[in-house]
């Protein structure tokens, strides 16, 4: 299986946008291009495990390395494993479910669906990375796309919004920079610094540099994924970035970052994350409540669904600061199924808005009798969030409570407890919107002529709906692809503790 491909495709089909002549050649493209970004991950994923059947115990598979710049040794080192692997397939999931609510797309729409691909190049690259300063690279790839769209095709106040994330993770990035380069000039590899993952992962950096430069990655990454105080950009980013954008920005952009704390920080330096865990609980848990409660005052459809983000990226760093191998299972699962849940939910309230040009929730009403289907899809990403038995948020967050309560200590345990009543508060604001927007009369009576979903939204959303049931119903198959990753992860875990 050549990697590669997967940021090949995505260069080639937004090249080939540019030079498209008219909406029906553009749109036509996007969606063979992300139709094979989606077939490429299920290939990926056959490939992988026949690899794994075949009984290839390779920490990473399909590697490939390539010196692009050797005086500061920097490789083109790329390769899988389960992880990394459903975190692709929740890009293919993600992007061409984006491609198909924008079908509609007519403002500029070669620059836009340009940067939609563009964005997943930037995703793949980041994820088959196995050096960190290619991953960096790829990291940074998707921040100027996200910009454009929140600011070209946004609405309400977009230009602060679009400027305010960019800031943001910019200012992440720089962090993240820091702590590449502190890991690099630590390691030394045949007389050389490094920046090669599983070169960094073999050796034993000094514990005072780890505990340097591990906030400086940690924090970095966290700002992707809405760590506690540094989450202020993500509401204000989903409620002015168009459908697309808002389903990209939180299925796996916030996945960048959760992903970049568990596979570089957590890994790389493991005694500074057993030495900093109590904190990284501590802000998840402050993460998770307020965000739970903060959603809860919300009004407007976009507000609630990126606070709620908020609330469930929480989960995501609590499972990661456990340090347990069930915790970081649980944490890989909740990235995949908050990815496809809250995909679906801004493709809801994408569709909902198209047609009332209203997201206040006080301003519709009896959308059931009119958009059963929207409604519908509305219905069931709400059932998701709130952790439904059947989808896959139940899933996630089961495992991730279980391997939480494995660690003995009574401060974890009271962290997990509250991490547990929190789903209470996201009933609540979940089943109040859902009964106050879908549900009761109709309050408008042109609501009584809106046009239910259109084949393009009705694909869109059975992609993601096949996704989180699939999970939901089987998650066998995704807890056994990525659990020989955290095991890795564990085993140096434990090798650093051995060390001390």
């Amino acid at each position: 299986m050549n990697l590669s491909a997967l940021i090949i495709l995505p260069l080639a089909t937004a090249i080939a946008i540019l030079l498209a002549r008219g909406l029906k050649q553009v749109r036509t493209l996007a969606l063979i291009g992300s139709t094979g970004q989606f077939l490429m991950s299920l290939g990926l994923l056959w490939a992988y495990w026949k690899e794994r059947s075949a009984g290839n115990t390779s920490q990473f598979l399909f590697e490939f390395d390539y010196a692009w710049f050797a005086p500061l040794n920097i490789h083109y080192h790329i390769g899988v494993d389960g992880i990394s692997v459903s975190m692709i397939l929740l890009t293919a999931f993600v992007v061409i479910a984006g491609v198909l609510v924008s079908w509609a797309q007519d403002n500029m729409n070669k620059e836009f669906f340009f940067l939609l691909i563009f964005l997943s190049l930037g995703a793949y690259g980041y994820f088959i990375s196995l050096d960190i300063f290619t991953l960096f690279f790829f990291l940074e790839v998707a921040v100027i796309p996200k910009f454009l769209l929140i600011g070209i095709w946004g609405s309400g106040k977009k230009e602060y919004s679009a400027m305010k994330l960019a800031l943001m993770l910019m200012a992440g990035s720089a962090l993240v920079f820091v702590g590449l380069v502190g890991l690099y000039f630590n390691t030394d590899v045949n007389g050389a610094h490094s920046f090669d993952l599983v070169a960094i992962s073999k050796m034993h950096i000094d514990i005072a540099s780890q505990k340097l430069f591990f906030p400086f990655a940690f924090i970095g990454f966290g700002v992707f994924t809405a760590l506690f105080p540094f989450h202020t950009w993500v509401p204000d980013g989903h409620s002015s970035a168009p459908t697309a954008a808002s389903m990209f920005l939180a299925g796996i952009s916030m996945k960048l970052g959760g992903y970049g704390c568990l596979r570089v920080a957590t890994y790389l330096m493991p005694d500074a994350a057993q030495a900093y865990a109590p904190i990284i609980i501590l802000l998840s848990t402050i993460a998770i409540i307020y965000g739970a409660f903060a959603t809860m005052m919300q009004t407007d459809l976009k507000y609630i669904n990126a606070y709620s983000s908020v609330s469930h990226c929480g989960f995501v760093l609590l499972g990661i600061g456990m340090l347990t191998k069930t915790s970081i299972i649980g944490a890989v699962m909740q990235m995949v199924s908050h990815g496809l849940m809250t995909a679906l939910f801004f493709a809801a309230i994408g569709m909902i808005y198209s047609r009332t040009h209203t997201r206040m929730v006080a301003q519709l009403g009896g959308l059931l009798k009119s958009i059963p289907i929207i409604s519908t899809v509305f219905v069931i990403a709400g059932l998701c969030s709130l952790g439904l038995p059947g989808f896959s948020g139940f899933v996630a967050e089961m495992t991730l409570f279980m391997g939480s309560w494995q660690n003995a200590d009574q401060w974890y345990r009271l962290a997990t407890i509250l991490a547990c009543a929190s789903i209470v508060v996201t009933a609540v604001y979940i089943l109040r919107a859902v009964g106050s927007a879908i549900m009761g009369p109709v309050r408008d009576k042109h609501f009584n002529n809106l046009t239910d979903a259109s084949w393009n939204e009705r694909l869109a959303a059975g992609i993601l709906i096949i996704g989180i049931v699939a999970i939901g119903i089987a998650p066998f198959w995704l807890n056994q692809l990525i659990t020989p990753g955290a095991e890795h992860i564990m085993e140096h875990l434990g090798r650093a503790v051995s060390m001390k």
